[in-house]
């Protein structure tokens, strides 16, 4: 694969091109950041003096993060389009799952989770969707854990992932910030974007860690984020997320 997309880009002479020199070095200094979604959600779970529910949307291989996660239930939702076998709980939508939680479908589940990590469609509207569904089935103290929400070049936000001839390659992090933004205005909520694996979103009721944004763009255009990206989103260091959870 590597060298096909090196001869792609020589053929077409794009190896000395200024887009993709930026975003293939900022792929790689997003990959050799510190911590990583596990680490946030475990941090996040090891602060609660009870035994904790956890819930993942959009697990694809265990392996990468479920696996990993410390708590004393966890359930995985995944339709199973990306693997060859399906090893999620839940083998069908984050819509399908919700909407089963709210009829009373789905038997032994906790009433409530206290972290949902959201890693599903990186589509604004489809993120958007888990996460009004999500706070329906938050603990009051629990928190919705975000990945992708700090796309670092606009190749990185494209819409659709199959366009993987860009500078961003294959990494996709979608339209996923978006739907952070719009959540991040909500005046009910606490929110904080931590700066490693592609941008780690939390929300929370409770948790003061991060006022509302007070935004007037409706649009949410990629170059907003780009020109105000610490305060968009509320940028944070994984070191600063360590130091204010230990408090």
């Amino acid at each position: 694969m590597i060298k096909y997309l090196k001869d792609f880009k020589k053929s077409l002479g794009l190896a000395k091109d200024v887009f993709f020199i930026q975003g293939e070095e900022k792929s790689k200094e997003e990959i050799r950041k510190s911590g990583c979604r596990t680490d946030v959600i475990n941090k996040l779970l090891s602060g609660f003096d009870r035994p904790t529910h956890y819930l993942e949307v959009g697990v694809r291989d265990p392996r990468d993060n479920f696996l990993k996660i410390e708590s004393k239930t966890k359930y995985s939702v995944d339709p199973g389009l990306e693997m060859e076998e399906n090893l999620a709980d839940f083998k069908c939508t984050s819509d399908e799952f919700f909407e089963g939680m709210n009829q009373g479908q789905w038997q032994n589940l906790p009433a409530k989770f206290d972290v949902i990590f959201i890693d599903g469609l990186h589509t604004a509207e489809q993120v958007d969707r888990d996460i009004a569904n999500a706070l329906e089935v938050l603990s009051e103290d629990g928190f919705v854990v975000l990945h992708d929400c700090n796309p670092p070049t606009q190749w990185h936000a494209r819409e659709e992932f199959g366009f993987q001839r860009s500078p961003a390659g294959a990494h996709w992090n979608g339209t996923t910030w978006k739907a952070f933004v719009k959540w991040r205005k909500n005046k009910t909520l606490f929110s904080f974007c931590v700066d490693t694996d592609w941008g780690v979103g939390v929300l929370s009721k409770h948790s003061q860690m991060g006022k509302v944004l007070e935004l007037e763009n409706e649009f949410y255009e990629y170059q907003l984020l780009e020109t105000r990206r610490q305060e968009v989103l509320n940028l944070i260091s994984f070191e600063e997320f360590i130091q204010q959870t230990a408090i």
